[in-house]
């Protein structure tokens, strides 16, 4: 078996919100094909704090994502803790992403997305 997660990072670039989608479009896509279990999606909060435009994009997106069964489910930066399901979840179906530094950090300039489910 291949890689298990891969991080892209949105900001790269700095890219126009309908560039950073795009992307973010063809990187699930590539990684699924991959087999890639996990995608880490770094996305900003924007330079104010208050909300980036591509992260408000992004979140927007992923819920069509797992509605058209692209994408299990993903879980936000903030929530990415030990003590939500999803994370939980996560950490079931990929055990390697425990060593990501982010678990329990509450980071809202990310996104993790859970490409196939193992029977998590």
């Amino acid at each position: 078996m291949g890689q298990q997660i891969r991080q892209i990072n949105l900001e790269d670039d700095k890219p126009t919100v309908q560039q950073a989608l795009a992307r973010m479009q063809l990187e699930l896509r590539l990684a699924k094909r991959q087999g890639i279990c996990v995608l880490k999606i770094i996305h900003g909060f924007g330079s104010t704090g208050n909300g980036g435009k591509i992260r408000v994009a992004v979140r927007r997106e992923l819920p069509e994502y797992q509605k058209r069964g692209q994408i299990q489910f993903f879980v936000p930066g903030e929530k990415l803790t030990i003590f939500e399901e999803d994370t939980r979840r996560l950490l079931r179906i990929c055990p390697a992403f425990r060593k990501d530094h982010d678990i329990d950090r509450y980071n809202n300039g990310i996104t993790v997305v859970v490409l196939k489910d193992t029977k998590g």
